[in-house]
């Protein structure tokens, strides 16, 4: 028979305590793969001492149920605890369908007949449990990534179901932000969180998502904590799959502060208009008027028009300090606006 895989080597340990079936493992084994390093263990004891004081991890554990210190499911449960993440194919004598459905769910990668064993099915039985760790392996690092995104994120974010509005999972930020415990938020609808006049734009959102299939949705919407403060809120929400349910999972962004510093500066740049438009009409106009009437009484011979002039100067001069007066305030206006809310 063709050697199968030239390349990798492959550390396997066999646990089982029949000479001749160990013989005929050895053989298949060496049939498909050239660069073996096969350890055996003859008993649950001596594979435990194996797996405990080996630094190097096993490639797969093939492992007899019929021990002479430990048989079926308390030794599956011994050695899967034992391997970690290692697959463990169970070779056996038995044809209990049953138990070899129980097997699995104990945390076996596969069930094999050793009657029905040959070269072929015993190294594809290795290769498909090797793939099938590493594409579960794959899976848990992407859920971990996901849940270290989720949960460690300085934004609330949340997830709710499409059908029933409630939330599904909730990150810690979300908790400081909103003043709901993780399980009151568990308890909830993504409506306890809005005000009432907001609920028809949360139907309409949600529809609009599913139906149209659109992939993600940006917008500004007014939430409610649980104290019955309201904040302006900028949301980026995705459909997803989660936990076999159609959900929706939220990035929630307070930008009240934001909102609030913006119309202040508006209302600073509309009263600096103001005040630019004083200083282009109202206080132009007896500032001319006072450098005039200067001018004309050094003309003037000292009499009546002159004291007439002087009454106009003051007038003019009046104005132009009220003017002034006029500008400080709104200028001290101003600097008050400008100072960001909260600081």
């Amino acid at each position: 028979m063709e050697i199968v895989n030239e390349k990798k080597e492959f550390n396997i340990l066999v646990v089982e305590d029949n000479p001749g079936d160990f013989a005929l493992v050895e053989e298949f084994l060496l049939e498909q793969i050239r660069r073996l390093n096969l350890i055996h263990a003859k008993n649950y004891r001596e594979a435990k001492d194996i797996l405990t004081g080996r630094c190097e991890q096993f490639d797969v554990i093939l492992l007899d149920l019929s021990l002479p210190d430990k048989t079926g499911a308390p030794l599956i449960s011994e050695i899967t605890k034992l391997c970690m993440n290692t697959p463990v194919i169970v070779l056996t004598g038995y044809t209990d369908f049953a138990f070899g459905i129980k097997s699995l769910s104990l945390g076996v990668s596969d069930y094999v007949l050793k009657e029905e064993l040959t070269p072929i099915s015993l190294y594809k039985s290795i290769v498909y449990s090797l793939e099938r760790k590493k594409a579960t392996q794959g899976l848990e690092d992407s859920e971990k990534r996901y849940s270290d995104l989720f949960h460690l994120s300085p934004q609330p974010m949340w997830v709710f179901d499409v059908s029933t509005l409630c939330f599904l999972n909730v990150n810690d930020a979300a908790i400081m932000q909103y003043g709901y415990s993780r399980e009151e938020f568990l308890s909830i609808t993504i409506k306890d969180v809005r005000p009432e006049e907001e609920f028809a734009k949360i139907d309409k959102g949600i529809e609009s998502a599913i139906l149209t299939g659109q992939p993600e949705c940006q917008c500004n919407n007014i939430h409610r904590k649980k104290n019955g403060d309201l904040i302006q809120v900028d949301t980026k929400s995705k459909v997803i799959e989660y936990q076999g349910k159609k959900a929706v999972v939220t990035l929630a962004i307070d930008v009240t502060e934001r909102l609030t510093y913006i119309k202040a500066i508006e209302l600073q740049n509309q009263r600096l208009k103001e005040i630019s438009w004083i200083q282009s009409h109202i206080v132009r106009a007896p500032l001319a008027r006072i450098m005039g009437l200067i001018s004309i009484l050094k003309e003037l011979p000292t009499g009546g028009d002159k004291e007439k002039a002087m009454e106009y100067i003051l007038l003019s001069a009046n104005e132009l300090d009220n003017a002034i007066k006029d500008i400080t305030a709104k200028s001290n206006t101003s600097a008050d606006v400008i100072v960001k809310p909260g600081n």
